[in-house]
């Protein structure tokens, strides 16, 4: 009887054992390949997927009526100390988002500036947990978790299909104009600008994303969340600054007093070869400034060409003032200022 009993028991357990796996517990057969690695559950289903295999260990929900394959980026909790990481979770949490969007929904304000690759500040990117998401009024915006709905006033926006990821997106100047409600910092809002108006300096640069004309244009809509930072900002914005630090050092010379520099401005020798492009130039006193940022320390080739064109330049006739982030402020304005006195 005691044996008996005993496997009865074991039985029973084994039976639960596979009724559990068969409820989503193991992977399943393969998925149609027209899905994706992100779908919708609707599209899964139109192609006779059943829920149970929805829920099998291989599919996780990055949103609901989502699925996505384990693994995918939209699921992996990026590293909060990494900015390039949260930025790239940002985007594919996106990519898992659209699935299910509306025609008139849209992405907007931190979450669109991450796709277009608008720099901001990194405390804003690290702690962004929501996707923000736009309609325009009357549409009501979307109450979802993990999203931040935004109702947005017709005519005050311009909305684009990303060229690379095909994400429907506020258009650069729009982003910018609706970064004026996140971002108090009117410098913040310069290097956003500069950003998006950056002109191709280097071989292989993008082209703009957009104008000053286009970035007047999304301050003139009307009334807006920030139009005093944003007609603050916008005066400030330039074509040819290659870096947030480039941006940051050049609004300090100028509040210091300082005439303002030239950006980027190409060097050459007395033969008319090119010796370098300094980031910040006083052509008429040959002082150079050149902002060092971190990939200047951890790349040795970088660090190599950077000895190289100083030596040049010195030998030109140059002074040269090399910056780091620590150093920007009143102490390096008054290098700057002693050089060109």
């Amino acid at each position: 009887m005691r044996t008996g009993g005993e496997s009865s028991t074991s039985g029973s357990r084994a039976h639960e054992g596979r009724r559990r796996g068969h409820a989503g517990g193991v992977k399943r057969a393969p998925l149609p390949p027209e899905l994706g690695t992100v779908f919708p559950v609707q599209d899964a289903a139109a192609v006779g997927i059943r829920r149970s295999r929805l829920r099998a260990n291989d599919l996780r929900a990055p949103f609901r009526g989502v699925r996505a394959a384990a693994g995918h980026p939209s699921l992996e909790a990026a590293d909060v100390r990494d900015l390039r990481a949260r930025e790239r979770f940002i985007v594919a949490r996106a990519e898992a988002l659209a699935t299910v969007l509306t025609e008139t929904q849209f992405f907007t304000h931190v979450t669109a500036a991450v796709v277009w690759g608008i720099p901001l500040p990194p405390r804003l990117v690290l702690s962004s947990h929501r996707l923000d998401v736009g309609v325009f009024a009357p549409c009501r915006h979307p109450r979802r978790e993990g999203v931040r709905g935004h109702e947005v006033a017709p005519g005050s926006a311009v909305v684009v299909p990303h060229p690379v990821t095909g994400l429907p997106v506020t258009s650069p100047a729009s982003t910018w104009a609706m970064l004026a409600s996140v971002l108090p910092d009117v410098d913040d809002l310069v290097v956003a600008g500069d950003r998006v108006v950056r002109e191709p300096l280097f071989r292989g640069d993008p082209r703009a994303m957009a104008s000053l004309d286009d970035l007047r244009g999304s301050v003139d809509v009307g009334r807006r969340v920030g139009i005093r930072q944003l007609r603050e900002a916008l005066p400030l914005v330039r074509t040819r600054s290659a870096s947030p630090g480039e941006t940051r050092c050049r609004l300090d010379l100028v509040r210091g007093g300082l005439p303002e520099p030239a950006l980027n401005h190409v060097i050459r020798g007395v033969d008319g070869r090119q010796i370098a492009v300094a980031d910040l130039a006083y052509p008429a006193e040959r002082v150079a400034v050149e902002y060092e940022g971190e990939h200047h320390l951890r790349e040795p080739a970088q660090w190599n060409r950077d000895i190289l064109r100083q030596e040049a330049l010195v030998a030109l006739g140059w002074t040269v003032i090399r910056v780091t982030k620590a150093q920007l402020g009143p102490p390096m304005v008054e290098r700057v200022r002693a050089a060109l006195s």
